[in-house]
Formats: C-alpha cells, structure tokens, sequence
C-alpha cells in the first residue's frame, strides 16, 4: 500500500525540513562566485584552478541526479536526505578548511565536486519525500512553497556572499554548517514516512548517463574558455550527446534500469520536461546575466547586485504561489502558459529598459519577469513528478532535475557567447570612432570581451569607462531579447503539448502491477 500522507502540520513540518535539506544546495549556486577573486588571491590559484572550483560543483551535481533518484526509490528517501545532507555538511567543512599552498586547488575541486555529489542523492529524495507526505490535490501548494523559497535562496547567496566575504571566504562555505543541523533535527523530528522499492543498481547505465551529462556539460562551461572554434567543444559535447543516445537503447534493453525510458511515454511527463528545459535556458543565466550587468553597466557592487536580484525573487516567489494553487485547482497547462507568456513579456520589456543605466525605469520589468517564471517552474516541475508511479518520484525528479541542469548548461553558454559576440562588435565600433585604427579596434575588443568572460564581472566597476558599460549594457539587452523568444517558444509547446483539465487521482503510472515494496517509517 502507498504511503498515506502525513496529517496537518505534520505534513508542514517535513515540508519544512526538506526546504532546509535542499536550502544549501540552491545557496551554493551563486554563493561561491561572488568570493572567487578572494579565494584566488588567498591560495594562489590559477585562472583554470578557480574555474574549476565553481565548475566542479554543477558538473557533479548535474551528472548525479538520476542516480540520486534511483538510489533513493531504492534504497530509502528519508535515508538519502540524510546521507546526502551530511556528505553537503561534511565537504562544505572541507572546502572552508582548504590550505594554502600547492595542495589548495586539488583539495578544493575535490571537495566542491563531494559537495555537488551530496546535492545530487539528497535533492531527488526531499523532493520525493515532499510529494508522498500531500494529496494530489495538495501538492501544487506544497511544491510552490518548496521550490518558491528553496528558489529564493539562490537570489539570496549573492548578498550573503557579499557580506560573509568581507569577513573571511571561509564562511561561504561554512554557513552550510548550521543549515544542515537544523535539517537534521527537523528530519529526526517529523520522522518522515516514505516507501522505497529494493531493486538491483544499474551501473552500466549510471556510467553512460553520468559520462554523457558529465562531458556535455564541460563542453559548454568550457565554450567560454576555448571558444567554439576549439575542436575539442564540439568534440566534447558530440560524445557526451551519443553516450546519452547510448544509454537510452540501452535503459530499453535492461531489467533494472538506471531510468525506466518507457516513463517518456506518458505525454504530459515529456512535454513538461520540455517545457521545462527550454526554460532552463533563460532561469539560471538571468542570474548571471544580471549580475554581470549590474556591477559592470550600472556600476553595483557584489552585494548591491544580489539585492538586484532580489527584486527578480519577489515576482518569482508571490507568482509560484498562485501558479501551484491554480495547478490544484484546475491543472498544469493554464498556469503554465500565463507564466510562459508573462516572463516573455517581462524579458521583453527588461531588455527595452536595459540600455537606461536606470534600475528604477526596470525594476518593475525584473519583477514580471521573475514572476513569469514562478509562475510556470513549480507546476511544470510539479505536474511532471505527479505522472511517475508513487515508487519512481525519486527516479522522475532526478530526470526533470537532469533536463534543468543540461538545459541550463546550455543556456549560459550559447546565451554567453551571444553577449560576447554582440559586446566584441559594440567595442569594436567605440573603439573605431574613438580613433583606433580598424584592425587594432577588433584586437582590443576581442581581448577585453573575452577577459569579461572569463572574469564573469568580478573586476572593479570603478575601472570600467563609461563606453564600456553602455556597450555592457547594449549587449545584455540582445541577450535578455532572446530570453524573451525563448520564453516565447516554450509558451507555444505547452498551447500545443499540455491538455488542459485536472489530473486524475490515480495516474496510469500507478496503474501498473504492484512491484514488492519497503517502508521507511518513524514512531
């Protein structure tokens, strides 16, 4: 039988410890990019070592996800929260306790990528946890205040970044530490009651998806880096792609796979994961993109730039409310569509106001399209866990999580190399009617664009000349237009590929033979 949901405030209080269990994760997105000039200047590291410090992270996380899940249908929810919120804890301590020296840059990425792997098993289990403890008519509410103020934290980092570094880089990463205690207390607590489904692990399939997620993604943080022109991008990203087509066939041909393929039959799981991850490729750079523009063309400091992004959050998290109980209450596709259609209409207007240097003339723009984006995130990502069988939550996060992940890998990139391409071509031009001969005008604003890339803004504003910023902000305008489309596009799949009406009680995914089954439960 299914694990009946938790009562009244019960129910709220595991609600409550998983948002924490995950809070680190969702910090530790944009938490570490503000401290990185000072994590650099402390251990000596060089420009690839820091990259990778960043890098590590995301990379693991997104290429564990799937395993995460799986691990966690099979061997326990509650018990995968809390293994993965101590491996998070335990390598967060690792990562502030980096030495100084030739052992530094080693140690470090080491411990990010732990971290990352910690996020990827623990993630899909809080989440799976979260939708057995409600109704199906209650979820949408649920997971909107989940992913609202789990979401929120990632605006959040910045800030707290900003100020933690003013006293010690260390503290970035050791503000997991009593994050992670009090999920810890609340799990013990509400002694959450899951079912888990004991099945053989598919190691070969772990090892395909994981090497495909792993060396696409390198290829497009590496985009930035090598440039397009590098054999080895596309190279990278060509084998990562085939070793995921790979898997695929092979997934259809296993008894216990890593991922049941045969879930990407049900129409609204496969839509909302496409939904999703056209949306993917605006919802993680907006964070980057904006940042990067406020402290280069508005002049911002790191901090100030984080409470730019709070005003994105405060659309974000209102709007998620309203989008999760319009899901209860009438079904995924209209909330869905409006969220679509809203945050193509605020990037719209975003990127019209960008070139005022004037947060005041945008800040209204910021809120709408963060609110386009709450709206629609949470009951996409709900209504497509809903579809998996009450055994394969875990299993069907860690897909929609996968999809969000490479999407967004995807997304920072070819939207990376719009801004350079477009910044390269407005400098080019100042720079000409500056009086600097044509030739050297590209070579200058070659070298200053790619510096910017690399750099991702973390220079002094105070340097930047004033043409430089308006050209920032010329470039960043072209990126938050195409932002727009691409909201515009994931709009139209979901008019065309969701139906609309509320979903039934019993999905056809629970309809299958009962498969044996265990029970995590707490007195």
């Amino acid at each position: 039988m299914a694990a009946a949901p938790t009562g009244g405030s019960s129910r709220y209080l595991v609600l409550a410890a998983m948002i924490f269990a995950v809070a680190m994760t969702f910090i530790d997105q944009t938490i570490v990019s503000i401290a990185v000039p000072n994590i650099q200047y402390e251990l000596k590291l060089t420009s690839t070592g820091v990259q990778w410090a960043v890098n590590a992270y995301l990379l693991t996380l997104a290429a564990f996800f799937a395993f995460g899940g799986r691990l966690a249908d099979t061997v326990g929810h509650r018990r995968m929260v809390v293994l993965g919120v101590l491996v998070f804890a335990g390598a967060s301590a690792c990562c502030g306790l980096t030495p100084t020296g030739s052992l530094a840059e080693a140690w470090l990425i080491t411990f990010r990528a732990l971290q990352g792997f910690g996020g990827a098993i623990m993630f899909p289990a809080a989440l799976a946890i979260v939708v057995q403890n409600f109704a199906l008519r209650e979820r949408g509410r649920a997971l909107a205040l989940f992913f609202g103020i789990a979401g929120g934290l990632t605006a959040i980092g910045p800030v707290l970044g900003g100020y933690l570094t003013e006293w010690t880089w260390r503290a970035i990463f050791w503000v997991n530490l009593p994050v992670a205690a009090v999920a810890l207390v609340l799990v013990a607590i509400s002694k959450p009651v899951t079912e888990s489904r004991p099945a053989p692990m598919d190691y070969r399939g772990l090892a395909l998806i994981a090497g495909g997620v792993a060396l696409s993604v390198f290829g497009f943080q590496q985009s930035q880096v090598w440039g397009w022109s590098n054999p080895a991008i596309g190279l990278c990203i060509a084998a990562g792609a085939g070793l995921l087509v790979v898997f695929a066939f092979v997934e259809k041909r296993t008894a216990s796979p890593l991922i049941k393929v045969d879930i990407f039959r049900i129409r609204a799981f496969t839509v909302q994961n496409l939904v999703l991850g056209i949306s993917m490729l605006v919802f993680v750079p907006v964070f980057f993109f904006s940042s990067e523009y406020a402290q280069i063309a508005l002049g911002d400091s790191s901090s100030e730039a984080g409470v730019f992004l709070l005003w994105f959050f405060i659309g974000f998290v209102i709007a998620s409310q309203i989008g999760g109980r319009m899901l209860d209450r009438g079904g995924a596709k209209r909330p869905v569509v409006i969220g679509c259609v809203l945050a193509a209409i605020g990037f719209h207007l975003w990127a019209g106001d960008a070139t005022s240097l004037s947060f005041g003339e945008q800040q209204w723009d910021v809120v709408l399209a963060g609110a386009g984006m709450g709206f629609m995130l949470s009951p996409a990502s709900t209504d497509a866990v809903n579809r998996a069988s009450r055994l394969s939550y875990g299993e069907a996060t860690g897909i929609t999580q996968t999809v969000r992940n490479y999407a967004a890998s995807l997304g920072l990139a070819v939207l990376g190399t719009v801004l350079v391409t477009d910044l390269r071509t407005r400098l080019t031009d100042s720079l000409v009617a500056q009086g600097l001969p044509q030739d050297q005008a590209e070579a200058t604003a070659a070298h200053l664009s790619q510096v910017q890339a690399q750099s991702g803004g973390s220079g002094g504003a105070a340097a930047i000349p004033q043409f430089f910023r308006d050209d920032f902000a010329q470039a960043t305008q072209t990126v938050f237009h195409w932002m727009s489309v691409i909201m515009a596009v994931a709009a139209v799949v979901a008019i065309v590929g969701l139906r609309g009406g509320v979903q039934a009680e019993v999905a056809a995914a629970d309809e299958e033979q009962p498969l044996p089954s265990g029970r995590e439960g707490g007195a």
